[in-house]
């Protein structure tokens, strides 16, 4: 089958970011980064300024795709570039508006837009909609994610391993739900829940944006759907003090470097991954669950946390399907519309069986 996709740019060279390069460039595609900093990769690398239409434009010329791994409110722009430049877009966006944003682009671009490929919203959404294709009635479609310190200290119980921009974003944005048949908006850090993981206590609560597309893609199928996040038992009404009472939502770029200096990232880390499904299966209500631990992984020789390589490996899996043509080539994609056994197929989505517990 012939590749559509040979070179590469990735955009935000993070953790995340060099790792997707890493992957890609490890899958035989070849990669350039770009990056506002200097930095020192496997795969060759541009500086210039990530806000500059021009010099992201000038950048795009000789790619057949952009993977961006930017904070949410700077992925708008690289898709607009994309979208000028005639290629295929990904990124790792959990921000509602960014996504809609990107499907009115689809309608008339050349390549593939396709937005939130990473863990939540992407894998979770693969893995759910997955399981939705056992059932001839559903019930409730309920998704759940938690990228967690293993050894968590403090009343918080947490590590910002990732973006403290996109996680004060989940936590206040409202949260897309199907209530009783019908798509609604909800509060964020509601709807709290105990939950256990290998007889360990979690909660979980609503948060914005797990579920990507799939109210639409769901709507007249289901009763109940639903994403939210987990944590260590505790962390939701100490955020809700945070944010509400100290008034911390009006001002969130303060709250999020309150935040992670409280709380820095730690390399010991797991992400936790709890999909279920409830319906009607051989003529009889059942319920389907997929529930994995992911843990540190050590790729190209160093050792990466697990909320980085899942998220990491979600995005360049995707990308080789389209370059496969397993995947659409233009057009809009939906994360739950990737066929869950392909993905494990890839060599980027094989990674989740490595490291699963």
């Amino acid at each position: 089958m012939s590749k559509t996709i040979d070179n590469i740019l990735v955009v935000g060279m993070g953790k995340v970011g060099s790792l997707v390069g890493t992957l890609l460039d490890q899958t035989g595609f070849s990669v350039t980064g770009f990056d506002s900093r200097e930095v020192s990769t496997g795969f060759p690398t541009v500086t210039g300024d990530i806000t500059s239409a021009t010099e992201l434009g000038a950048a795009l010329k000789n790619v057949d795709a952009v993977v961006s791994c930017l904070p949410y409110h700077l992925n708008r722009d690289v898709a607009v570039a994309a979208h000028a430049a005639g290629i295929h877009y990904f990124d790792l966006t959990e921000d509602v508006p960014t996504t809609k944003a990107t499907l009115e682009l689809s309608k008339t671009s050349k390549g593939l837009m396709a937005p939130q490929c990473g863990l939540a919203p992407g894998f979770i959404g693969i893995v759910g909609s997955h399981l939705t294709n056992a059932f001839s009635e559903l019930r409730a479609i309920n998704l759940r994610v938690g990228a967690l310190p293993q050894n968590p200290t403090g009343l918080l119980g947490y590590a910002f391993n990732w973006s403290p921009e996109g996680v004060v974003n989940e936590y206040l944005n409202d949260c897309e739900v199907i209530q009783n048949g019908e798509a609604k908006l909800v509060p964020a850090m509601g709807a709290l829940e105990t939950i256990f993981i290998d007889g360990l206590k979690l909660e979980a609560f609503t948060t914005s944006g797990g579920l990507g597309t799939m109210c639409e893609t769901f709507a007249g199928r289901v009763d109940e759907l639903n994403y939210k996040t987990m944590r260590y038992v505790g962390h939701c009404e100490l955020m809700r003090f945070f944010f509400n009472e100290l008034h911390l939502k009006n001002d969130r770029k303060t709250a999020g470097e309150i935040l992670v200096n409280a709380k820095p990232p730690v390399n010991d880390d797991v992400v936790y991954v709890h999909a279920a499904v409830e319906g009607v299966k051989d003529g009889e209500l059942s319920r389907d669950e997929f529930v994995k631990a992911y843990y540190p992984l050590e790729i190209a020789g160093e050792r990466w946390r697990a909320i980085s390589w899942t998220t990491a490996a979600s995005v360049c899996a995707v990308v080789e399907m389209v370059a496969n043509q397993t995947l659409p080539t233009s057009g809009f994609l939906k994360q739950e519309e990737i066929p869950f056994e392909a993905f494990m197929e890839t060599q980027n989505g094989s990674l989740y069986a490595r490291g699963a517990r």
